[in-house]
């Protein structure tokens, strides 16, 4: 809208249309008389301000629901046996050994003929003392010890020694040069012992008796 008021001619020029429009329009013949008579023309009349209207708005917030889940226990259930403890009565190594000189003694009389002097004694006697003596020692082996032997082969057989041999178990001798392999004949297939039974004792002190002194009356 033109904010500056009309010129002369301009205002000469509405005068003579307006004439002409009030007379052949009654609506706006009433619209100039309002406004002749100090009503404000619709466009003086300002805008009402906007209303402002808060409306509150329920938002559904969604609602968290926990949902326990279930889950399967496993129960680890242990079945304990019961293990037999087999109690094992340590034996000193110097008992052992007057046990099982104690036990060549009396089933074949070793320490004694081993300390007797067979210079005096004819190749037969000392053969015959001999038999007694082979006889009782074989006993107590078989009773007391089990044994067997170091090598499977035959003795007289060839055999190789591979890198990692048992040295303990498993002697070379000969011309012995270099690292193994060896190859050599078996002279002696060797003796291991895997168990031993010797009889509990009470008092080890009583195996330091090999034999007891004989006294006749």
């Amino acid at each position: 809208m033109n904010a500056h008021p009309p010129s002369f001619f301009s205002r000469l020029a509405i005068a003579m249309g307006s004439f002409f429009a009030i007379v052949g329009n009654a609506q706006l013949a009433g619209n100039v008389a309002r406004l002749r008579s100090g009503e404000a023309l619709v466009a003086d009349v300002p805008a009402p301000e906007p209303v402002i209207t808060v409306v509150e708005k329920i938002v559904e917030r969604p609602v968290e629901v926990t949902v326990e889940k279930l889950v399967e226990k496993v129960v680890e259930q242990r079945v304990e046996v019961p293990v037999e403890v087999r109690v094992e009565v340590p034996v000193q190594t110097a008992t052992a050994a007057y046990q099982l000189l104690g036990l060549l003694q009396r089933e074949a009389r070793f320490v004694d003929f081993v300390q007797e002097d067979v210079a005096g004694y004819s190749d037969a006697e000392i053969g015959a003392a001999a038999r007694v003596v082979h006889a009782g020692c074989r006993k107590v082996l078989r009773d007391h010890l089990t044994l067997e032997a170091v090598r499977p082969e035959a003795e007289g057989s060839r055999i190789t020694l591979q890198p990692g041999f048992d040295a303990g178990s498993t002697r070379v001798s000969g011309n012995v040069v270099g690292e193994p392999p060896f190859t050599g004949t078996l002279t002696h297939r060797g003796w291991r012992a895997t168990e031993a039974r010797l009889p509990q004792l009470a008092d080890p002190e009583v195996a330091r008796v090999i034999a007891q002194a004989d006294v006749e009356l």
